[in-house]
């Protein structure tokens, strides 16, 4: 702890003194935003992404002590390079959080009790339930779209019964998605969802091969997840293998119905006479994560009451079976991005070289849980989202992907043009007249199956009507593992993808007008 205090203190100290050998640097040279900019450096960089994915961190998981660490580190930045705290002394908007536990749990069909992991699992994700129920609804796949829906009849107040997937037809498409590719209604989360909305009270999901699945969520089960206190719980749901299958339907007789839907492509239900009684007994933990605000005020008296948000999650998945997760690509490095694009904009405040509207800098916590820290800020802003013009969100810049072995100089940008055509040409402008990388917009595509659009936390923004862009590079080998570390990074590319942000910012922040809203984007698949 104490060398870890040293180094952070010593980090602090050599940014307040950069910053003044930096205002120097600028004075001497004509003030621009480009001579600002230049002065975003890697070594700036990779000393705060040392500091974030160290060790002592352990891992940066949300309220654990290694979160609270980084979160101070942030704020301290944001102090020594003259951001004042943006309210009641403070630069930290709280998150509610809690964890739950299963304490106790009980499945039994027409009096038989079944054995919890080995016929059944769950996740600790829902409130303490206590269900009976004389029938159960076989409900087909639970999926309701307008070229299939197994909703034609009424669920509400019932046990329902669906298959895991999607259903094909018999030359192996999928049936609602067209194709060869999975359609999102497919997703459980989606389905728990749209069960919810029909007023199931509890949902059975019936695996083709429980035994491994269940080896798959096993961590999961074993380590429960972590939700926004007050933010609406799931309907109770539970996995089930053969032996349930075929208490409620009759042995054998599941296939026969999925080759049913198979041949005719169309919807089976079944009403089925069978009691069963539901309970759990939960135990839950709360406690608070931590978003930091950075506020930077803009020089024009009216706008600068609009404000451009710069995020960037800056926890991380923590310690799992003894081994460290320093996340030094997630998401060290987009923090990091965050923290210089702040003192390149306090720079250009303290020397005159003025910017109109108003920059807030926000590294958020709890998106692995999630995007549960962007979600409590957009339900809870800081500042109005009427006057928040628009979002860059900044997660792993750091690496190579596949689809790039032999060239770093390029850039995934994902959800540019979503909402906004001016966002999107503003980007590509930026680009053109300063920085000159590569844009890829192959995960651009609403058909993408990876879904990235929906996966950080410029995702909440957007929701919100807000135009959005993410900043990624892209997945690699290390990606949530413990060997996501600090030597992998690729820095000259940090800080290359860094400048674009910060001029791509400062173009939004001194445009005429804000980014006009000119496409709709109905969110109708969600994020689940």
């Amino acid at each position: 702890m104490k060398t870890l205090i040293t180094t952070i203190i010593t980090a602090i100290l050599l940014t307040t003194n950069i910053v003044g050998q930096n205002q120097s640097i600028v004075i001497k040279k004509k003030l621009s935003p480009q001579t600002i900019g230049e002065q975003i450096t890697k070594n700036e960089l990779k000393k705060h992404i040392l500091i974030l994915a160290s060790d002592s961190l352990g891992g940066r998981e949300v309220g654990k002590p290694g979160e609270l660490m980084a979160a101070n580190y942030i704020a301290n930045h944001f102090k020594n390079i003259g951001i004042p705290p943006y309210k009641n002394s403070t630069y930290y908007q709280e998150i509610p959080l809690h964890q739950t536990t299963i304490e106790d749990i009980y499945l039994a069909i027409n009096n038989t009790e079944l054995k919890y992991k080995k016929e059944f699992y769950t996740y600790p994700s829902f409130n303490e339930t206590e269900i009976e129920a004389q029938e159960i609804v076989f409900l087909g796949y639970g999926i309701n779209t307008k070229n299939y829906n197994d909703y034609n009849i009424d669920v509400d107040g019932k046990v329902i019964m669906i298959l895991d997937g999607e259903p094909k037809n018999e030359q192996g498409e999928y049936i609602v998605s067209g194709g060869n590719q999975k359609s999102p209604e497919s997703n459980w989360k989606f389905k728990l969802k749209t069960a919810k909305s029909k007023g199931a009270k509890a949902v059975l999901i019936a695996l083709d091969n429980y035994n491994q699945a269940y080896e798959k969520a096993e961590h999961k089960i074993e380590h429960p997840g972590v939700s926004l206190i007050n933010k609406e719980e799931q309907i109770p749901f539970f996995y089930i293998g053969e032996k349930i299958v075929n208490q409620v339907l009759g042995k054998n007789k599941l296939e026969k119905i999925k080759n049913k839907i198979t041949k005719k492509q169309k919807p089976i239900h079944k009403i089925t006479q069978n009691k069963i009684v539901l309970k759990t007994q939960n135990n839950t933990q709360k406690f608070t994560g931590k978003n930091v605000l950075g506020f930077i005020e803009g020089s024009d008296p009216d706008l600068k009451n609009e404000i451009i948000v710069i995020t960037a999650h800056y926890d991380h998945i923590g310690i799992i079976d003894g081994l460290i997760h320093n996340g030094a690509d997630d998401n060290a490095t987009g923090t990091a991005a965050v923290l210089e694009i702040a003192k390149a904009f306090q720079t250009a405040k303290k020397l005159g070289i003025n910017f109109k509207r108003s920059i807030l800098c926000m590294p958020n916590s709890a998106e692995e849980k999630g995007l549960l820290g962007s979600y409590h800020y957009v339900e809870n802003p800081e500042f109005p989202l009427k006057n928040t013009i628009a979002c860059l969100n900044i997660d792993m810049i750091g690496r190579m992907d596949k689809f790039h072995p032999n060239d770093s100089n390029y850039v995934y940008l994902i959800g540019a043009d979503k909402l906004s055509t001016d966002l999107h040409n503003i980007s590509e402008s930026a680009n053109k007249k300063y920085v000159k990388i590569d844009i890829d917009y192959k995960f651009n595509d609403p058909k993408d199956p990876n879904r990235f659009y929906y996966r950080s936390d410029h995702y909440n923004f957007a929701k919100k009507n807000i135009p959005s862009i993410f900043y990624f590079s892209g997945v690699h080998e290390d990606y949530h593992k413990h060997t996501d570390t600090t030597e992998k990074l690729i820095y000259e590319k940090v800080e290359k993808i860094t400048k674009l942000i910060f001029y791509t910012a400062w173009d939004l922040a001194n445009a005429t007008e804000r980014p006009k809203v000119d496409k709709t984007n109905t969110f109708n698949l969600n994020r689940y």
